[in-house]
């Protein structure tokens, strides 16, 4: 295992005694401007891709970046989006694929994950893109799937709220790893799409 507890130690070391005022501030308070929707992949790291400070971002990961449309039967997903919506009142949410992801090229290859069921079954949230991208077509894929994703979150209760009320915009985001670019897509709630 990497020597995280000498990552600790760092931090405590160096990086809080820097920031002690901010983590101060922190302590008291939570008040993100944005919910930041993005993959598990460990390649992506929303505070670091958009310069956040602590406290600045209210982050889901899920594989994928997957959103399950609202169903009456309450999951860690659909309780964190009505959180940050609904109580700590984000004026924004961002959902962010990214190059590689693995979940897409699994889909759009038609990968065998049989011995991933939950994986599997997890997956099945982003059918709607898969049934509108040709096969094989990761890049393609990704950004579908953020649309399909913005338009699951629009069926969570607290968003459409919040969208009928004016008071939350949706962004749709791709990331690409080897670049470090991030595209803009073109949704409902914004105008054309802008390179970041």
């Amino acid at each position: 295992m990497p020597d995280l507890a000498g990552g600790i130690a760092r931090f405590q070391r160096d990086v809080f005694p820097a920031k002690a005022d901010l983590f101060a501030g922190l302590a008291a308070h939570h008040t993100p401007h944005t919910l930041f929707i993005s993959c598990s992949d460990a390649r992506v790291v929303p505070e670091l891709i958009t310069g956040c400070e602590p406290g600045e971002l209210f982050v889901i990961r899920t594989a994928g970046n997957l959103v399950p449309a609202c169903t009456p039967r309450a999951d860690g997903v659909a309780a964190s989006i009505e959180y940050a919506v609904a109580v700590l009142g984000v004026s924004d949410i961002v959902v962010c694929g990214h190059s590689a992801c693995g979940a897409m090229t699994a889909l759009a290859h038609g990968q065998d994950l049989g011995t991933a069921p939950a994986f599997a079954d997890w997956l099945r949230h982003a059918d709607a893109p898969r049934a509108r991208t040709a096969p094989g077509d990761v890049a393609g894929l990704v950004r579908q799937n953020v649309h399909a994703q913005l338009a699951n979150l629009a069926t969570h209760p607290s968003v459409v709220r919040a969208l009928a009320g004016h008071e939350i915009t949706l962004h749709g985001w791709v990331y690409d790893i080897g670049s470090g670019h991030v595209e803009e897509l073109r949704t409902a709630d914004h105008g054309p799409a802008v390179a970041a």
